[in-house]
């Protein structure tokens, strides 16, 4: 990554990458820490570190952005603070987390909510309670 990064001059690194489904995040979440958390650092470090050896332009030009989803917000119990409820939504939090802790890049986020089309899977889009 750090050589692609490079050998591209990229302005924007843009995360999509996720295990997804809540429910297999339920019953193995390793998978869901090892991708959602420690890919994102992996991928955060490798931008960060590319970020340092820019101009005073490309520094202010580079962003990173995190895609991330609803699920982060858990639901906003009576403390008003987030209660993530699976560890896929915990892992995506955590992600979220890192991208805005780190100095340097202009960090960016977006919380996507999942289409509703005839194709959508129920579960997804209507999880259980």
């Amino acid at each position: 990554m750090r050589r692609l990064l490079g050998d591209y001059r990229v302005d924007a690194v843009v995360n999509f990458a996720a295990e997804s489904h809540v429910d297999r995040s339920i019953q193995g979440p390793a998978a869901f820490i090892e991708t959602n958390v420690v890919g994102t650092f992996n991928l955060l470090d490798c931008a960060r570190t590319y970020w340092a050896g820019l101009g005073s332009a490309g520094k202010d030009s580079f962003r990173f952005l995190q895609v991330s989803t609803d699920e982060v917000y858990g639901s906003l119990g009576p403390t008003g603070r987030f209660t993530q409820t699976t560890p896929y939504a915990a892992s995506k939090a955590a992600a979220n987390h890192l991208v805005r802790a780190g100095p340097g890049i202009t960090p960016m986020a977006c919380q996507c909510s999942p289409p509703i089309a005839p194709t959508t899977m129920v579960p997804i889009s209507f999880p259980r309670s």
